[in-house]
């Protein structure tokens, strides 16, 4: 008896987060933060910029909570993770459009209060759909 293999992808969509979407280099995210464009999407502050990466992915992105808010580790861990989770799962509203232009975002949280998954999810969802209209070629 043979188990049919699960299928995550609906729409030929991939709802992973992979190393290559994830932010890593430090030129890209000094270049981010000095020549980035930001937007407010409460609780979640969003720098973006127009770049070339270092990989082939169109889209990388970092995500922060500030240790100042939030004292404790185990806290910001729990809110990088549902941030980490709520784009992963709507990443597709980003990466469906064709752009030549690869993009670095970064995702800082602003609130003062823990949030449940459902309002970051929500205010991601918000996020991502303005990006996705910034994320057009430029002529």
């Amino acid at each position: 008896m043979e188990k049919s293999p699960q299928k995550f992808e609906m729409h030929n969509r991939s709802y992973t987060f992979k190393k290559k979407e994830k932010l890593c280099s430090k030129k890209v995210i000094d270049q981010l933060f000095s020549e980035g464009t930001s937007f407010i999407s409460f609780p979640l502050k969003v720098i973006y910029l127009h770049c070339e990466l270092p990989v082939k992915s169109k889209v990388q992105i970092g995500f922060s909570v500030s240790k100042k808010s939030f004292k404790k580790a185990v806290q910001r861990n729990l809110l990088k993770r549902r941030m980490r989770e709520a784009y992963r799962l709507n990443k597709h509203l980003l990466t469906e459009k064709e752009a030549e232009k690869q993009l670095a975002i970064f995702v800082i949280f602003i609130g003062k209060k823990i949030l449940d998954y459902n309002t970051i999810e929500q205010s991601m969802i918000k996020a991502m759909t303005k990006c996705s209209k910034i994320n057009l070629p430029e002529k």
